[in-house]
């Protein structure tokens, strides 16, 4: 059964207004005032860092270990969102495993499409290993959209020959853009946050026309040889 917690969670999500026809600019608005329902524990630190040419920030709460990093791509249909709006869920994460967290501000669509993202969150895992952190010591994690990307980081960093991070973690991952599978529209009255129609049309403003493009859509990805994956719906 769902915990109070999470029914407190979905009541707040679904109390929020709903527009079929929002602009992009009105969803970005949207999510950074349902941030705001969320706000910081006193005892976490937020700082901005140059990730290999790619704007992110640091979360870290006292637990914090230096030698535990995870690279956390947030979600947002690669069209919203920033590690602002993700950064109380990036504090609970960094608390729960006692690592820093690091909040990537990868580039949005549609004023930039794919590869835009999945090029940022490369970059910024090639940044951390030349900055000294161990591959052994980093965790790719993301939701929603940033759990597809989590995916296709991956696979890129596995297909560059460049070391494997230890894990990889995705909630809900996005990773099919055309929306094909009935189970999205037969449960979308239990979903407080996203439908069928504003999936689809998020999928065509990132793809470009690449809806089946493997790191644009991981369904269509090989997995072999990845490390192992926490995969959390």
């Amino acid at each position: 059964m769902p915990s109070a917690q999470h029914e407190l969670v979905v009541q707040m999500l679904a109390a929020q207004p709903r527009n079929p026809d929002a602009t992009v600019a009105e969803m970005r608005a949207g999510i950074t005032q349902l941030a705001q329902l969320f706000p910081l524990a006193a005892d976490v630190r937020a700082e901005r860092v140059d990730a290999g040419g790619v704007p992110a920030e640091w979360v870290s709460v006292p637990q914090s270990r230096d030698d535990r990093v995870m690279l956390y791509l947030h979600g947002g249909g690669y069209v919203l969102g920033s590690p602002a709006s993700h950064r109380e869920l990036a504090s609970r994460i960094a608390r729960a495993t006692q690592a820093r967290v690091l909040g990537l501000d990868y580039r949005l669509a549609a004023e930039r499409p794919f590869p835009a993202a999945a090029d940022d969150a490369l970059a910024s895992y090639r940044w951390l290993l030349a900055t000294g952190v161990p591959a052994t010591q980093i965790v790719i994690a993301g939701d929603s959209a940033g759990g597809g990307l989590a995916l296709s980081t991956l696979t890129a960093v596995r297909d560059a020959g460049q070391p494997l991070p230890v894990a990889g973690v995705c909630l809900s991952p996005w990773v099919e853009l055309e929306i094909t599978d009935a189970a999205i529209k037969a449960n979308a009255v239990y979903d407080p946050m996203v439908d069928a129609d504003g999936l689809e049309k998020m999928g065509r403003l990132y793809a470009a026309g690449n809806l089946r493009h493997p790191r644009a859509a991981p369904l269509y990805a090989d997995y072999n040889g990845l490390p192992p994956l926490l995969i959390l719906v």
